[in-house]
């Protein structure tokens, strides 16, 4: 290289990672068992120069050289004892990727010499490899984060105001010819992407993971790709193969539309492993740094803790694993302008010493936190291990996805029996869940479908799942998906069929749409898109996990705009507080009543009753809503799953006049008003409104 790195001098050990401060780059890494830590600097050409880290303070390796720039490439190499059997995999021939590099030159390509051990010996993970990887992997890039935000303004939309779309960064615009740049970070935002959005009524847009990822080398030998990229290897580096130029200015472009549309936007982050494995794993970044501390290892220190399935777990009990996460964390607020997260199988983040506690150092550190406590935060409540499900165990101000709303919404409207009282618990926020602590009644995240499991087209058209793609014989994914496929498996041409399935996705969505709650669509299923029936496309990169927008069904899509509006229009179905038919005190009425067909109140039997099909529920501001939030009027809905009945509505008195606005049944607009005896269309939802007399 051209310049003499002689220079190199002490620099600081904060901030972590590679900092540029106009006149060179500060170089600072953790390693506390590490016994020398080697800087790699890259030229255009690949050519690598190496240079010691002169400094160590406490566990922190550092070093200054002055006038390096921005897009300066390097990795690291860490000396230290290789001892497999207790904890130590330290491999100087490994190059490492820096856990603080803010942007990468691509994705680690598969080959033997990623593994510090070598592959097929008889020893196995024992054995020591002396070959080089450094061609094998990609380069950290020194970044100016900088960008030119003028006057970027997140949206702040409460919890009770937000509708949430899940999607895939390439998998939303793939196929959709329309937009420029089709995959990227740039088309994600584009006009017509955020005009689909905006009609819909959308608040926020969660991200499948962008943090850099790796692609299992199973998977490529098969022809495939990691598509949903819940392997990530960086966790400040958005995924290269988003970006046009690999410019992360890509990402705060994206970042800048969606906010000036008034779309907050929410990260799907993976922190509880990584991509290296288990023992049998390449050696990418944090195996390679200090094994020992970055992961919980089994009782023999050979081995790894698997509460996620995949091989490991970071150890969030180190602090400089806690430390990288919530640096992580504050980056992409603060840098990067996000508005939120979604914590994958967050109850290994909460696990200490093995044992899950909602009061845990993850926890504490978020909530204390002034960056990351203003922000979305929203708990996948389970992970593998031990005591891994955690559904409504959260501390405020997390919410969580609630995957007991999706399968009995799906169960009561496919037609299981004695399903009514867990309709009305779902719908009413499910506050046998989340009603503790001053948590508020939107801490439910209600779906009837994600990214992981049927789409809602699938739901209603198989009844197994068709996972043949996948290349394992049909193995992988769950198989409890609780379908329907109305008489036929996948596709038909059968009017009746294909009647009956419009219908229960107008009542799934529709429900979801009406419950108390926070609502998350996934993305597409407005548009009525399927996957074949596959239900773990987390490796199909291709139209099977694209969203197909040319066979869109605009009819659907209309009712779901239809719904979504109404949502908005009547904050008495989006409420902060929940409801338990309280009396009020500005009328003594009750906040929520459940009523029979008839009009009289569910008794002990109806609720036990189970073959009963139809439930109403009238719906107020919760009693102790204050005055200057407490807004008048009421909402009645009927959910009958049975044939057509005749449904008797509450009297009113002189407080208003009942509107039938809202019907599941009836493909155009409805507003009219309503009868004391209303007609229920078989398989229907029906939703009134009080309004004030004339």
């Amino acid at each position: 290289m051209s310049r003499d790195y002689a220079t190199i001098t002490a620099g600081r050990p904060t901030p972590l990672g590679a900092t540029f401060d106009g006149a060179g780059v500060n170089f600072a890494v953790f390693s506390q068992h590490g016994e020398r830590v080697t800087l790699c600097l890259f030229d255009r050409r690949g050519r690598e120069t190496r240079i010691d880290l002169p400094e160590r303070e406490g566990h922190v390796w550092h070093g200054y050289i002055p006038g390096l720039r921005p897009g300066q490439r390097y990795g690291f190499r860490v000396h230290g004892p290789w001892r497999p059997q207790e904890g130590h995999r330290f491999n100087a021939n490994k190059l490492l990727i820096d856990p603080y590099a803010k942007q990468l030159t691509g994705s680690p390509r598969p080959h033997d010499a990623l593994c510090a051990y070598r592959v097929g010996h008889r020893d196995a993970d024992l054995s020591f490899d002396r070959r080089d990887s450094a061609q094998y992997m990609p380069k950290s890039v020194v970044v100016d984060p900088s960008f030119a935000w003028g006057e970027d303004r997140a949206p702040d939309h409460s919890w009770s105001d937000t509708l949430i779309y899940e999607a895939h960064v390439k998998g939303l615009t793939a196929a959709r010819e329309d937009v420029p740049l089709r995959g990227t970070y740039l088309a994600m935002a584009s006009d017509p992407v955020l005009e689909h959005l905006n009609r819909l009524g959308v608040t926020a847009i969660e991200l499948l993971p962008v943090h850099a990822f790796n692609d299992d080398r199973f998977l490529l030998e098969k022809g495939l790709r990691n598509y949903w990229g819940y392997m990530s290897h960086g966790f400040f580096a958005p995924e290269p193969r988003y970006m046009q130029s690999n410019d992360i200015a890509e990402f705060q472009q994206m970042v800048a539309r969606f906010h000036k549309a008034g779309i907050e936007v929410i990260l799907d982050v993976v922190y509880n492993h990584t991509a290296e494995g288990n023992q049998m794993g390449p050696t990418l970044s944090f195996r390679g740094l200090d094994n020992a501390s970055y992961y919980r290892l089994a009782e023999d220190p050979r081995y790894y803790v698997d509460d996620a399935g995949t091989g490991n777990v970071l150890d969030l009990d180190n602090p400089f694993a806690l430390r990288l996460v919530m640096d992580s964390l504050r980056y992409w607020v603060e840098v990067m302008h996000v508005d939120g997260f979604r914590f994958d199988l967050c109850s290994v983040l909460g696990r200490t010493r093995g044992t899950f506690d909602r009061d845990g150092p993850f926890f504490r550190a978020i909530r204390q936190d002034p960056v990351l406590n203003r922000v979305k935060l929203i708990a996948e409540p389970w992970d593998v291990g031990p005591g891994g499900y955690q559904l409504g165990a959260y501390p405020a101000p997390f919410t969580e996805w609630n995957d007991r709303y999706r399968d009995q919404i799906r169960a009561f409207w496919r037609g299981d029996q004695g399903m009514i009282g867990k309709l009305a618990k779902r719908i009413a926020g499910s506050a046998v869940r989340f009603d503790h602590d001053g948590r508020p009644a939107t801490s439910s995240i209600n779906f009837v479908s994600a990214h992981d499991g049927f789409t809602l087209m699938d739901t209603v058209s198989y009844d197994h799942k068709h996972n043949d793609a996948n290349g394992e014989e049909n193995r992988d994914g769950h198989n409890h998906n609780i379908s329907d496929n109305m008489g036929v498996e996948g596709p038909t041409d059968d009017p009746e069929i294909r009647a009956r399935r419009d219908r229960r996705r107008r009542n799934l969505i529709a429900t979801l749409l009406l419950s108390q709650g926070t609502p998350m669509i996934l993305g597409g299923d407005e548009l009525g898109n399927s996957q074949g029936g596959n239900n773990n496309a987390y490796a199909q990169d291709n139209p099977i996990g694209w969203i197909d927008w040319e066979g869109a069904d605009p009819v659907f899509l209309a009712f779901v705009q239809r719904v979504a509006a109404f949502r908005r229009a009547h904050p008495i179905l989006r409420q902060k507080r929940f409801l338990h038919s309280r009396p009020r005190e500005q009328d003594g009425l009750p906040d929520l009543f459940w009523r029979r067909a008839d009009g009289h109140p569910m008794t002990h039997d109806d609720w036990s009753d189970p073959d009963l099909r139809l439930l109403t529920a009238e719906m107020r501001m919760a009693s102790g809503t204050p005055d200057y939030a407490a807004l008048p009027g009421a909402v009645f809905l009927v959910f009958n799953n049975g044939p057509e009945a005749r449904v008797r509505l509450p009297v009113t008195a002189r407080r208003g006049a009942w509107r039938r606005q809202l019907d599941s049944a009836a493909i155009h607009d409805i507003d009219r008003p309503a009868s004391d005896l209303e007609v229920i269309a078989a398989e229907s939802i029906v939703a009134f409104t009080l309004q004030p007399r004339d």
